[in-house]
């Protein structure tokens, strides 16, 4: 079955032309845990571990993880066509190693952009420069094999009391305004998960054990934006947004947002946090701090 799925994802890269496809375990907003939708790795390499990375090229397949897991992995990747690579110990290389030996000059690296950290993709981008090859960030070839894939969590999402809270979130906009200055910033762009709980005094039970709501920020010295399954959103939070000046809008949306950020702002962001394809949608001119 795994050899299938490997079969299958190198037919996609070839339609695509990529030489190598990478799949990391992480969700849009690189979070610790991920819900359902988000376990590609483990459904294309059927290693089951809360950490990994997969690499497919159109000749090899390898998985990277930690001491936790060597066993564990050993045992599930047995017969797979998986390469075990133990992450830590010498003489294994790392993901980036790995990818810039195997990638042919002109060639072509491949991966969902949302689920890589804007850092990593940077750092990548820069090394295969040596090789004059690129990067192909809007491909989430999984998806295309994936024929029951879970759905995106979407379940509704509710109020913290700001006596629980300890502060409004009005009153944590108008601090966050007054660091963005400090900064310099004109736009700050928050995509972790509880950063956005803890702002907008917002909870929810999109993870396991983790209460908070699939969704990103943006906050302005004027207005803020919470990207977000609108499904999610009940007549009680519109209401309490709106005393805010926080717009709700669709959670796919963060992306034409992004892309329309004009010259003259100056981002704040996380790149360790905010993902690939985030940043690769801001306009070259404007200015991000890291």
């Amino acid at each position: 079955m795994i050899r299938e799925r490997i079969d299958a994802l190198r037919e996609r890269m070839i339609e695509k032309n990529i030489d190598v496809y990478y799949i990391p375990t992480a969700d849009f907003h690189q979070s610790e845990y991920v819900g359902d939708y988000f376990t590609a790795r483990k459904y294309m390499s059927g290693f089951t571990g809360s950490a990994g990375m997969l690499i497919v090229t159109k000749e090899k397949a390898g998985l990277w993880t930690d001491g936790r897991y060597f066993i564990q992995a050993e045992n599930q990747l047995k017969d797979s066509g998986i390469e075990l690579y133990k992450m830590g110990l010498e003489g294994v290389p790392t993901i980036s190693e790995f990818i810039l030996n195997e990638i042919p000059e002109n060639g072509t690296v491949g991966f969902d952009g949302r689920v890589v950290d804007a850092k990593f993709g940077k750092m990548l981008e820069d090394k295969l420069k040596k090789k004059q090859a690129k990067i192909i960030y809007e491909e989430d070839l999984v998806d295309k094999i994936w024929s029951d894939r879970p759905a995106i969590s979407a379940k509704p999402a509710f109020l913290l009391d700001v006596k629980y809270a300890g502060k409004s979130r009005e009153d944590k906009l108008e601090e966050l305004r007054k660091d963005m200055q400090s900064f310099g910033a004109t736009t700050f762009i928050c995509t972790t998960l509880d950063d956005i709980a803890w702002l907008f005094n917002l909870r929810g039970d999109d993870i396991l054990y983790n209460p908070v709501v699939l969704s990103f920020a943006c906050v302005t010295m004027k207005n803020a934006y919470l990207f977000v399954n609108e499904a999610c959103i009940s007549d009680e939070i519109r209401e309490a947004f709106k005393t805010a000046n926080i717009e709700i809008r669709a959670y796919e949306e963060i992306y034409t947002y992004v892309s329309n950020i004009k010259e003259d702002e100056v981002v704040l962001l996380d790149s360790n946090k905010v993902n690939y394809k985030i940043t690769r949608l801001i306009n070259d001119k404007v200015r991000i701090i890291v």
